[in-house]
């Protein structure tokens, strides 16, 4: 069992910057590939970017490729979303997701667990 708290989220105006934090518990963590998605009101959960386990690379989704950059410290257990030149689009609940391996890593529903999410709203 992982359970996953995020933090680091808040209001910031449009052209900024954030770092979300995602902590870990459980044994392991860097045989998990660990991703972020985010959900605005009324719309699907999105993905955002994933970090393979094992070094296995990042991948992003085209609305935020070159803005945001998603890292991981396997000895602090814990994920980071980097998010730079913020939208008011960006405007969400981001939440972030750990999950063993397979495919499609882009659907919410491979994912193994959650957290809870953060809320991060852009003012432009």
């Amino acid at each position: 069992q992982v359970q996953l708290l995020e933090s680091g989220g808040g209001l910031v105006q449009a052209g900024g910057s954030l770092r979300l934090s995602c902590a870990a518990s459980g044994r392991n963590f860097n045989t998990y590939s660990m991703g972020w998605f985010r959900q605005a009101p009324g719309k699907e959960r999105e993905f955002i970017a994933i970090d393979r386990a094992s070094g296995g690379g990042t991948s992003y989704a085209d609305s935020v490729k070159g803005r945001f950059t998603i890292s991981r410290d396997n000895a602090k257990n814990t994920v980071y979303l980097q998010m730079s030149s913020l939208k008011a689009e960006d405007t969400a609940v981001y939440y972030c997701a750990a999950r063993f391996t397979g495919s499609d890593y882009r659907i919410p529903s491979r994912y193994d667990f959650w957290g809870r999410g953060t809320q991060v709203t852009v003012s432009s």
